[in-house]
């Protein structure tokens, strides 16, 4: 059989690819691996933050007709701003100090008045930023209303500020008692014109609360609860709210007629710091 032969041919190289750029390669790696394997800050936050004990809950879902003016939520209060870890208007109590409250609020309804709360659970970070407030001197934005007759450098001496707060143990609240049928109050606006919260009821910042003598979280002795100053109509409120109060087991400080704490505290050598907001209740789930 006779071979045919080829003609030889020298083979054609395959044709090189180009390397895409090594560089550009390791960057595009880096950044999927950052939005991928690196949470935000504000989801790293969430992951890290504490949150309540089982034996916390929101006020509204044990008592829901309650009044609630959680003045460190807005910038109404002493220190003129937000505070630190306030998150949401929202009171926070212990189980326990919320139930006594619901059976107190049924006692009010029966006679036409409603509780008010202005304050619950407190973290131990906004106890913080009073502090810091505090030894601020030269910030007195406030002081008309908050502490008017008060020298700020005596907030600690005079007791009006310290670095622990029962409230920061779950079961403290400051209140007050409304008439019914509740009045809409307008909203404070910052800049507005101060008024001391010692003033007659009339010319004090407007609130829907029945005259204790004082505004809220003053800063004198006139807010003491049994001051002899405070007579009449005044007196009498204060001791509607303490005499209600006193027969479910609240203790009122004496030199704030706002203040009461539940007794026997579920957590007393306790202080938290879960920021005051659902997350902190649901997020525990």
């Amino acid at each position: 059989m006779t071979r045919l032969r080829l003609p030889f041919r020298t083979p054609t190289p395959a044709p090189r690819r180009r390397k895409a750029p090594v560089r550009g390669l390791v960057t595009a790696l880096a950044a999927l691996l950052a939005a991928t394997a690196l949470p935000t800050t504000a989801t790293a936050r969430a992951r890290t933050e504490p949150v309540a004990p089982a034996d916390f809950v929101a006020l509204r879902t044990v008592a829901p007709t309650i009044l609630e003016d959680i003045r460190y939520a807005t910038a109404h209060n002493f220190v003129g701003e937000r505070v630190d870890g306030y998150r949401q208007p929202l009171c926070i109590l212990t189980r326990p100090a919320a139930e006594a409250l619901a059976t107190a609020q049924n006692r009010l309804l029966r006679q036409g008045y409603t509780l008010k709360v202005y304050d619950c659970y407190r973290p131990q970070r906004a106890v913080d930023h009073f502090v810091r407030w505090a030894e601020d001197l030269d910030d007195q934005a406030m002081k008309t209303e908050f502490y008017p007759a008060v020298d700020k450098t005596r907030l600690f001496a005079d007791g009006y500020i310290a670095e622990k707060s029962g409230h920061s143990r779950g079961s403290t609240v400051d209140l007050t008692v409304v008439k019914l049928p509740a009045r809409p109050t307008r909203p404070y606006h910052p800049g507005q014109t101060l008024v001391p919260c010692t003033a007659p009821q009339a010319e004090r910042f407007p609130d829907n609360s029945v005259d204790m003598g004082t505004g809220y979280d003053c800063f004198d002795t006139l807010s003491h609860t049994a001051d002899p100053r405070v007579q009449g109509t005044q007196r009498a409120n204060r001791l509607l709210l303490k005499d209600t109060l006193d027969k479910l087991g609240f203790v009122n400080l004496a030199e704030e007629w706002w203040h009461y704490t539940f007794e026997p505290e579920s957590h007393p050598d306790t202080y938290f710091d879960f920021p005051v907001s659902a997350r902190s209740l649901t997020g525990r789930h």
